[in-house]
């Protein structure tokens, strides 16, 4: 099966308990399994600008959002399998293409800004996102350990659990272990839903029954606020 490459989907994101989700993982029994992945812990490194223009533009609430990141899905080496990936939000909608390539190929391409020798859409329009922001350097770690389910019945639908979200501003490798500064609150879950289009029922019900709403919290944005942007003040004063 090919790996996938191109997303479009909505992400809606719901802060929950550890009961909760015990709950919810009850209910999905028999509509949901566990994807090839298992538990998993991904490592994140973000980049920016030296003004972090990006994150602050998400966190303005603007109808368009973007991205930039390298993902893996272990600790690795120079030449472990790691992931580019631009993500855009427009109108709601997250459009997210990534390209697979070697540890060490990405880190050429993207803090050394050497031309990546595959000549492909995506890596054209990562290019480009790199020439027009002129300056864009790692400049956040991010790990968390998740648990990822699909549908059994063939759709695009997912869910993913999220907890031990972890960042910092040192140590941007992904061949590191992780650590950092806790960002979810104790015996908190971040639980996301991902599907092309609407909820199923029987999730709806589970969602209702459990008085779970839909909430807004970005990863990178909540590090930002609570961890990088506090540090700025202090360094100001």
């Amino acid at each position: 099966m090919a790996m996938q490459t191109v997303f479009k989907r909505y992400e809606l994101k719901y802060m929950i308990t550890l009961e909760q989700k015990e709950n919810i993982l009850e209910a999905m029994k028999p509509y949901m399994k566990l994807d090839k992945y298992g538990h998993t812990t991904i490592r994140n490194i973000y980049y920016d600008t030296d003004s972090y223009l990006l994150i602050r533009r998400s966190l303005d609430h603007s109808s368009y959002k973007e991205k930039l990141r390298i993902r893996s899905y272990e600790k690795t080496n120079a030449d472990s399998t790691v992931f580019v990936e631009l993500k855009r939000k427009y109108d709601h909608v997250v459009y997210k293409r990534r390209i697979s390539l070697l540890e060490k190929e990405a880190m050429l391409w993207l803090n050394d800004k050497e031309s990546f020798k595959k000549q492909t859409q995506i890596a054209n329009e990562v290019d480009y996102f790199l020439s027009y922001y002129g300056n864009l350097h790692p400049v956040l770690f991010l790990s968390y350990e998740r648990e990822a389910f699909y549908a059994k019945d063939g759709s695009d639908f997912r869910v993913t659990f999220d907890d031990t979200i972890l960042c910092r501003e040192e140590d941007l490798s992904l061949r590191s272990d992780v650590y950092g500064t806790e960002i979810l609150p104790n015996k908190t879950v971040l639980m996301e839903i991902k599907c092309s289009g609407g909820i199923p029922i029987w999730m709806c019900h589970v969602l209702s029954q459990l008085n779970i709403y839909k909430t807004s919290f970005s990863k990178y944005g909540t590090a930002y606020k609570t961890m990088i942007f506090q540090r700025m003040i202090q360094e100001e004063a």
